[in-house]
């Protein structure tokens, strides 16, 4: 009786501790304090410097959202000729399953233009605004992304060669599948040393802009092969030539503590 006690406690320790590893899941790979900086070369030319950060945590519309902050300009010789100001802010839930709001500055030469987009998750919809007037609403899937949370929904991912995975993107004018592949491994050199990184290709045919307007278009992102995925490398291919992003310096996440654990 002691032995089959004995045996039973033991089975129900194991299926508790399995349950609860797998039910369990990873860190993001991110938090606040974590700093990307990048350098942006046009053909093979430096044209400009972008930087993306993840912001202190914060409250949108009474719930803890995550911030992540894009900024790039160019660099002070190309500003005499086309000048780039250029800021992107997105929130999203603590564990980024989905966006709460996107906002766009976007200073470009002679053009200026303003966009706030506002994702109501309770009717599944979002209201484009620019320059505080309403100009779209539409119906959104259950979980969508704004057109830089994206890039942090995809490092939630655990990569592995010829792996495909999609999440919902939207600018508030439309939604679009956006779908990516992990073609292979890559040694990207940067000014940290060569970073083992995994190759993978977004499907860019839905996307608006000089996109739509080069068949033969494409957008390659690197990110490293370790758990923190980080997006190494950036190149884009159009009719007109092609840029790229190259990361220089990487600022790690303050804490480990202020991380959450990923919803899935």
């Amino acid at each position: 009786m002691r032995k089959q006690l004995t045996t039973l406690l033991a089975l129900s320790a194991f299926i508790f501790t399995f349950s609860a590893f797998a039910n369990a899941a990873p860190l993001l790979p991110f938090g606040p304090g974590e700093k990307l900086t990048y350098e942006i070369h046009w053909t093979f030319i430096h044209a400009g410097d972008a930087v993306l950060e993840v912001m202190p945590d914060t409250e949108m519309n009474g719930v803890l959202a995550r911030h992540f902050k894009a900024t790039a300009k160019t660099v002070p010789w190309v500003d005499k000729l086309y000048k780039v100001r250029d800021t992107m802010d997105a929130w999203t839930n603590l564990d980024v399953t989905h966006a709460l709001r996107y906002k766009k500055d976007q200073n470009e030469g002679s053009y200026h233009k303003k966009v706030d987009l506002i994702f109501d998750k309770e009717k599944n919809q979002s209201l484009r605004y620019a320059r505080g007037v309403l100009q779209h609403t539409i119906d959104q899937p259950v979980d969508v992304f704004d057109p830089m949370s994206i890039l942090y929904s995809f490092r939630k991912r655990i990569l592995y060669k010829t792996m495909k995975f999609k999440a919902n993107v939207s600018d508030g004018k439309q939604t679009v599948v956006s779908e990516a592949f992990v073609e292979g491994m890559d040694d990207v050199e940067t000014p940290m040393g060569i970073i083992r990184s995994f190759r993978v290709r977004i499907d860019i045919k839905h996307l608006s802009g000089v996109f739509k307007k080069s068949p033969n278009a494409e957008l390659i992102v690197w990110f490293s092969a370790d758990q923190r995925r980080i997006p190494v490398k950036v190149r884009s291919k159009v009719k007109v030539g092609h840029f790229t992003l190259e990361l220089v310096d990487y600022q790690p996440p303050t804490s480990v503590d202020t991380q959450k654990i990923a919803g899935r």
